[in-house]
Parts: structure tokens; C-alpha cells; sequence
């Protein structure tokens, strides 16, 4: 399939590159289970896809505007993470908070090992180098005779069993570090993954420097799974969109603090807390997060601080095992557009209840009671359709590892399917009330797939301008309700128990 043609705003002001990862050419990765992380090869074939990669791999080299990018997880904003400038038109583009560091993408632990390492520091008599000083090449880093591995042996066995993937791991910032003192936020620590995305990796390594990246979205909005979020979150302030479809995880990396005692969860993600306990040395792993702001400290981690993910609309959040929303509770929430979202996950009915006229106005917070119905509104979604590649993509020719951690990447090139857009239904009430519009996406009971598609469903119904969004939430049975539940209550402002 060729690639499809690169898109521009009006203005060209920034464009969206598309990039199939089966067509950007021949990975080689080692059989051996130990070196297989350490490094692999790339080999580029001609083409569009390619070619559009080495664009955003260039302007990451040498561009102090930030790139975006799809990983496993969302959509990331990414800039060399060696350079101040650079790190600093993260925050500008996103208008983020100075005081919340960034994550560091790496495409191989000999990438890693390099930023663990102090860089030599400079005689008196030789001025230093700027990091964001991109005419001059890189400070090379000390050699000692030193065969000691840098990685704290806390984190090997999560490496083995969770990289390339949805985990990021906290690590001590040596003196004299090559990072720019952005993306730490003035925290002696950094957090660093290597993402399971064949496109991520080949562009980290094609930039050849370690990449800074949050979410592609502007700072507090719900983070983007499909370029086009991100085109209409930051249309403008990129020149580089690179598209690689919808990401397959839906939420951010789990974030782990492996150097307190006991190890500790800074922010749930794509690995559970069940995961890590089976790996020697995580078996007594706590939570060490909260699902609420943490205004009152300096964020250790992404995502601790500051509201996130928020669409313009109420997020209203029905906690697992309450009831739905009545038509009192609708209309007590209503605004200017007479419009609903509802976010359906498991065991919510299809329909909405008009309440018994005599029955006293219910305050949103004890709203408990589905009232007698006298007329049910029903939305049909329409069937979903595969994006940006069709299933049968050929795979790329790589030499494919014997060992689980690279050959798990050939999974991420199947494609992944949106839910179907939010389709209006009108209930009509009894007079002197007049009709609301009812947008109602389903996403199931399986949670990969709610986590997968939960900030695209908040992004639609917000681009639907209703009112208030009611979000059924979901219990603590599966692996990812905890990433799930963290994000809808840092959305919601009110919480149904």
C-alpha cells in the first residue's frame, strides 16, 4: 500500500507525515536474550514512508521546534532531549508547566547506559559546550575502566519482561549529564522507556539522540491516540505531525520509582501493579500515587501535579457499581447546548429513564434511583472502520529475535480500530421542557479496548459541544482499571458513588 500524501493547515503551518512501519524497511535484531536490548539495526528502504521519517528524525537533529509522534501508549511531542532549546519548545507548544518533567525515549540500553554516565567534564581553559549548541558535536561521554552496568539491578527483570513497552522506569541524573536541566524539572532524577512502537524506535535512532516527550496534546486535555488529535490540539505550533495510525495502548506508561524502598508506583499505565509483583524484587511494590491533584508538591513523575485530560465539557464520573444518570440528573447539569455526552463501559442499559414527575429533584451526588420510564432514547453507533492501513499490511522484513522483547514489536503493526462516532439521539421531554440531544459511545466490557479508546470517545463528544459528559467507570478486576479509573478522576469534576 503506498503511502498516503502528507496534509498541511492552511498556511501550511503543519503538516501530518504518514508512516507505515512495515514499509520503512529491514530491522535486525540479535537471538541473544541478553545483548538483544543492548542494540539492533536499521536498514531503510526508498520510499515515502521512509522518506518522511528521516524529516522528523532531521528536524529532531536540528529544529528547536518538537516533533509528534506515535508510540504504543498516545502520541508523543518529542525533542532532543540533549538540548535546552529544544526541550524548551515542548513547553511552549503544549503551554505546560515548567515544574513537570518529561520522559525520555530511548531505542536501545546502550542509549540508556550513555545518559547514565557523566559526560567528561571541561578543562578551565576549554569552554563548555552548549548542549543546544547543534553545530558541534556532541560531548563525548568519560571512558572509564569501569565494567559496572549503569542500570540499577532493580530494574533488570522489569527491562527483560516489559521493554520495549507501556513502563517507565526512574533513574538517578548523573553530574554533568548530557540532559537538558529541562527535562528534569531541577529533580535530581529522570524517568526514561523505550517504547514498543517500530516507528518510535526507528525514529529515535535515525535522530540519533535520546527524545523528551510527553503527550501531543495541549497541556490538561484528554492525550492523543490519532494524529488528528493531535492536528487539532496543536495545529500551528508544529511543523511535523508523523502519523502511524491509532496507538494500540490508549494510556500513558506506567511509572515506577525503583530506587525507594520499598519500590513504588508513581502513575498507573499500561503495566499493573499484578505485572510488576511477579518480577524478583517488585513482589511488595506500593502505590505511591494519588487519583486526585497533587498540588502541594513538586510532581516527582508526569501526570502527579496537575489536572489532565479534560475535555471542555463536565466529565461527571459514576464509580463502579452505581447507577446511571436519571433525566433529573441530566437536566440539573444541562447548559446553553441542551446536549449529553454518556460513556458506556459494561453494565449501563442503552437507555436513559424519564423520572416520575412527583418524585422530589435528586442531587447528583445521591442520585440512585432509575425512576418509572414514560419514553427511552436509544443510540445505534455505526460499524467501526479500520484506520490508516487495512489488515493485511505485510509485515517487514526483519530478523526476527528468538526472544520475547523485539518480537513482540511485529504485534504492534496490526491495526487498531477507533469506536464508532457518537451518534445523536433526541429525547423529547414533557412540555415546558424542550428536546435534548443524546450522544452515546459504547465501549464495551473488555479493557484493553475501553483503555484503548477512552480518550478518543472524551475527544469526540467534546468536538459533539455537549454540555456535560457522564462516564461509566469500571472496576478494579483487570489490569488496566486502575490506569483507566486514574484518568477519569483527574478528569471528572464530580464523582457518583
Amino acid at each position: 500500500m503506498a503511502a498516503k500524501s502528507s496534509r498541511e493547515a492552511p498556511g501550511g503551518l503543519t503538516r501530518i507525515l504518514p508512516v507505515d512501519p512495515s514499509r520503512l524497511g529491514t530491522f535486525t535484531f540479535s537471538r541473544n536474550a541478553e545483548s538483544e536490548l543492548d542494540e539492533w539495526g536499521l536498514e531503510l528502504s526508498d520510499g515515502l514512508d521512509a522518506s518522511h521519517l528521516c524529516k522528523g528524525a532531521e528536524s529532531l537533529r536540528k529544529s528547536d521546534v518538537p516533533v509528534a509522534f506515535p508510540t504504543e501508549t498516545v502520541y508523543g511531542l518529542g525533542a532532543d532531549a540533549t538540548r535546552s532549546s529544544a526541550v524548551q519548545g515542548i513547553y511552549k507548544a503544549k503551554q505546560r508547566p515548567s515544574d513537570n518533567p518529561l520522559i525520555v525515549h530511548i531505542c536501545s540500553l546502550n542509549q540508556l547506559r550513555d545518559l547514565l554516565k557523566p559526560m567528561e567534564a571541561p578543562s578551565s581553559s576549554t569552554p563548555r559546550q552548549r548542549n543546544d549548541d547543534t553545530s558541534q558535536p556532541q560531548q563525548t561521554i568519560t571512558q572509564k575502566a569501569d565494567t559496572c552496568d549503569p542500570i540499577p539491578d532493580i530494574y533488570k527483570p522489569l527491562i527483560q519482561s516489559f521493554w520495549p513497552g507501556p513502563l517507565t522506569i526512574l533513574l538517578r541524573n548523573p553530574e554533568n549529564s548530557r540532559l537538558a536541566p529541562e527535562v528534569t524539572a531541577g529533580l535530581p532524577t529522570f524517568g526514561a522507556r523505550m517504547p514498543k512502537s517500530l516507528l518510535a524506535l526507528a525514529l529515535i535512532k535515525l535522530a540519533n539522540v535520546p527524545i523528551a516527550a510527553p503527550s501531543a496534546n495541549a497541556s490538561t486535555k484528554p492525550s492523543p491516540t490519532t494524529a488528528d488529535h493531535v492536528f487539532h490540539d496543536l495545529n500551528g505550533r508544529l511543523d511535523i505531525i508523523l502519523d502511524g495510525g491509532p496507538c494500540e495502548v490508549g494510556v500513558e506508561s506506567t511509572v515506577v520509582d525503583g530506587l525507594s524502598n520499598p519500590p513504588s508506583i508513581l502513575r498507573p499505565g499500561g503495566i499493573s501493579i499484578e505485572q510488576l509483583r511477579e518480577c524478583p524484587g517488585w513482589e511488595n511494590v506500593i502505590i505511591g500515587y494519588k487519583d486526585g491533584s497533587e498540588k502541594d508538591s513538586q510532581p516527582r513523575a508526569p501526570g502527579m501535579k496537575y489536572r489532565h485530560y479534560s475535555p471542555k465539557a463536565t466529565v461527571i464520573l459514576h464509580e463502579a457499581g452505581s447507577l446511571p444518570p436519571t433525566i433529573i440528573d441530566i437536566q440539573r447539569n444541562l447548559g446553553p447546548n441542551r446536549s449529553i455526552g454518556i460513556i458506556r463501559t459494561s453494565t449501563w442499559e442503552q437507555k436513559l429513564v424519564l423520572p416520575d414527575t412527583d418524585q422530589p429533584t435528586p442531587s447528583i451526588s445521591k442520585s440512585k434511583e432509575n425512576l418509572p420510564p414514560t419514553e427511552t432514547t436509544t443510540t445505534y453507533p455505526t460499524p467501526p472502520t479500520s484506520h490508516h492501513k487495512p489488515a493485511n499490511t505485510p509485515i517487514p522484513s526483519t530478523t526476527q529475535s528468538t526472544t520475547p522483547n523485539f518480537k513482540s514489536l511485529l504485534q504492534t503493526l496490526q491495526p487498531h480500530q477507533l469506536p464508532a462516532p457518537a451518534q445523536p439521539s433526541l429525547l423529547n421531554l414533557p412540555p415546558p421542557s424542550s428536546a435534548i440531544t443524546i450522544f452515546t459511545i459504547t465501549l464495551g466490557s473488555n479493557p484493553s479496548h475501553i483503555a484503548r479508546n477512552l480518550f478518543s470517545a472524551l475527544r469526540d463528544l467534546d468536538l459533539k459541544n455537549v454540555d456535560v459528559i457522564f462516564v461509566e467507570g469500571v472496576g478494579d478486576q483487570n489490569e488496566f482499571a486502575a490506569a483507566i479509573m486514574n484518568r477519569l478522576r483527574k478528569a471528572a469534576e464530580v464523582r457518583v458513588f
